[in-house]
């Protein structure tokens, strides 16, 4: 697809929530996040001393971020939100997180996935983004129970999820791959016609 002529917009925001059962790897995501850049950027294993954790009382937050020829700001929120129950806000993108090491973690997306038809689709039609996200791909193991890449992408499938993505925040392993996801879902909340422009660099500001 031809990348369309975009005005670089630094005003737009764009709400992303992070919903997935506590424990899930959340937090330890956004973190990883927070610390920018080069912690994106830097080899897997290599950022691992990065990592401080954030205070639920400071979301939501704020990414400034490029995505090819657009520039706009993330407002990412979790669950853990003391100030505002997460049913109360007005996403623009959601995600749906598992640990893929924890099998009940992705049982339960199915009741997080109907929450989201409860409490943020009103109307018959009406699209918000959503994205299946594995955590803590680097406890993936051999053995019984195991999630494979193939069984968690039918699931985003059944779950009429928009993309499937997985990565470790500890390792950084796929980190950077994950957010130009991210970003590429957020970026479809920011045109007219709900597109997105073809270009594929992204960093955080």
């Amino acid at each position: 697809m031809a990348e369309a002529n975009i005005v670089p917009d630094s005003d737009r925001s764009v709400s992303l929530l992070l919903l997935g059962d506590s424990g899930c790897g959340k937090s330890t995501l956004l973190a990883r996040l927070k610390s920018g850049r080069s912690s994106l950027s830097a080899q897997p294993g290599s950022a691992l001393h990065t990592i401080v954790p954030l205070r639920d009382e400071d979301q939501p937050f704020i990414y400034d971020i490029r995505f090819s020829r657009r520039k706009f700001t993330l407002e990412l929120y979790d669950t853990a939100n003391p100030n505002q129950h997460w049913s109360s806000l007005r996403p623009d993108v959601v995600v749906l997180a598992y640990d893929i090491s924890n099998r009940n973690t992705l049982d339960g997306l199915t009741a997080w996935r109907n929450d989201i038809t409860r409490y943020f689709q009103y109307g018959d039609g009406e699209r918000l983004p959503v994205m299946l996200l594995g955590l803590k791909r680097d406890l993936r193991r051999e053995g019984e129970g195991i999630i494979y890449p193939q069984e968690a992408y039918r699931i985003a499938q059944e779950l009429r999820c928009d993309r499937y993505a997985e990565c470790s925040a500890v390792t950084g392993e796929l980190l950077a791959e994950t957010f130009e996801d991210l970003a590429r879902l957020a970026a479809m909340t920011t045109t007219a016609e709900g597109g997105q422009s073809a270009g594929t660099t992204c960093v955080i500001l």
